[in-house]
């Protein structure tokens, strides 16, 4: 995912939701949580998009928790078996897990930041063969994945991939079919 301001997977991942407790009382600004009071109170509970979030934490306003889709339970799941994890299912806005990941990355200490890049550089590694070998599964069976049951699970196990992953399986299985029209071609040239 790149850090430019205009990237679109970037403004996605941005826009997921953190739960930030205030530390302070926030005048007028009750609009925030939805809810009819006209001040946020100190130690409110609030869900608020990681761009608006970054500068609440950086001015000392709130804090926050890492969020569920980095809990224990799921890096646990991913120790235990990365590849049968949905990551698509853990964030919304079209499954930016990887992009979520790298920016609470920047909200946290050098310590815990080091142990979320180690969580997601492992999930990746260990992800990426089978993201692969799928991709070059499914364009072996033909278009859409030789249709039927197939195609169906193809399509479920795509579904299943963060953005990235859905990328790379695309560009894969792209590559398995050029590469399988160039070899047949140049079969039937040397009969």
């Amino acid at each position: 995912m790149e850090d430019d301001y205009y990237s679109i997977d970037s403004i996605l991942s941005e826009n997921q939701k953190i739960q930030c407790t205030f530390k302070v009382d926030i005048p007028d600004m009750g609009h925030l949580d939805g809810g009819h009071e006209r001040d946020i109170k100190a130690q409110s509970k609030i869900q608020l998009p990681l761009w608006l979030a970054f500068i609440l934490i950086y001015s000392d306003y709130v804090d926050f928790a890492v969020p569920t889709p980095f809990s224990s339970r799921v890096r646990n799941a991913l120790n235990a078996e990365a590849k049968s994890v949905r990551l698509s299912a853990l964030v919304g806005a079209g499954g930016h897990w990887y992009g979520f990941g790298k920016i609470i990355m920047r909200l946290l200490d050098d310590a815990q930041a080091n142990e979320m890049s180690d969580l997601l550089t492992k999930t990746f590694r260990d992800r990426l063969a089978e993201v692969i070998d799928q991709a070059q599964h499914f364009a072996a069976l033909g278009p859409a994945g030789g249709g039927g049951q197939s195609g169906d699970s193809a399509l479920a196990f795509r579904e299943g991939l963060e953005v990235t992953e859905r990328e790379l399986f695309s560009l894969a299985q792209e590559s398995a079919k050029k590469t399988k029209q160039w070899y047949e071609s140049t079969d039937r040239l040397r009969r």
